[in-house]
């Protein structure tokens, strides 16, 4: 609890420095206050700041349709099967990738798919040409997405699960007795089982949603360029500790966690008109 307070709730303060031109040097009670200078480039559309907009709304919405929905599918997959003993060793396979540092996950990426990693060195030993797969700009989204895909997958399988095994089972096996079979099974019973908690992590899952992958593509921004690469974290860090425009670097970062809470707080107000709980209630 100590350390949330001090590094989420005291850094808040931090903000202050989005209604200054910053200098480390001066410190906040020294350095200039400019009002809402720093948010003038949200307004006239600097065109890096557009870039890394662009590419993270896009980002954004590609992750939302397709990782978010795959632990969902995993756990329901798991869920069919017989045997828990190979349940449980293909939930531990799957859950070791989210252990792996985003460091490791991007070296093994590009051990396996670099210039000289082992697919270039196959097709290279057998005469063919060899694919540019980790700098290709046109691909770079989609590979972000597939190692978001690969690492937490498994992980984030584990609530669903859980959500899984509190279904009553006499109604499968009372919709057994009224002729449905496993696919209206799942239909009628077991998404209606888990929709308030998939409710709930999409509901999460959107005020974080312009929150893409600092680390991950920070690591692997030098091969396809930041015009390819560029998002909202990585501008915040490229234009305030890289650059030296504290002041700005703060204003997008206070902008986007603002969109980030109104996000939450619209949907949690559908999660209320559908009758669902949402994050909280009222």
């Amino acid at each position: 609890m100590l350390l949330f307070i001090v590094f989420h709730y005291v850094a808040l303060l931090g903000n202050v420095i989005a209604f200054q031109d910053y200098q480390p040097f001066l410190g906040i009670r020294d350095s200039i206050w400019v009002g809402l200078e720093n948010f003038s480039v949200l307004v006239n559309g600097d065109s890096a700041f557009l870039i890394a907009l662009k590419n993270t709304l896009v980002l954004t919405l590609i992750q939302t349709v397709l990782v978010f929905p795959a632990p969902i599918i995993l756990a329901l997959s798991l869920n069919s099967l017989l045997s828990e003993r190979l349940k449980r060793v293909i939930q531990s396979v799957l859950y070791l990738p989210h252990f792996l540092s985003w460091v490791v996950v991007v070296a093994l990426f590009q051990s396996m798919l670099g210039g000289a990693g082992l697919l270039n060195n196959f097709l290279r030993a057998n005469g063919w040409e060899t694919l540019d797969i980790l700098g290709n700009p046109d691909i770079f989204f989609g590979l972000i997405t597939a190692q978001v895909i690969w690492k937490d997958t498994g992980w984030s399988t584990i609530i669903f699960l859980a959500a899984l095994s509190q279904i009553d089972s006499t109604l499968y096996e009372a919709s057994s007795v009224d002729g449905a079979g496993r696919w209206r099974q799942m239909w009628h019973v077991t998404l209606p089982g888990i929709k308030g908690i998939v409710i709930l992590l999409l509901i999460l899952k959107l005020g974080d949603s312009l929150s893409v992958g600092f680390e991950q593509i920070i690591l692997q921004q030098p091969a396809v360029g930041i015009a390819h690469s560029e998002v909202l974290e990585t501008y915040v860090y490229n234009n305030g500790i890289v650059g030296g425009s504290w002041g700005v670097s703060t204003a997008v970062g206070l902008v986007k966690g603002l969109v980030g809470v109104i996000l939450v707080l619209a949907a949690n107000k559908l999660a209320h008109i559908f009758g669902e709980n949402g994050v909280y209630k009222g």
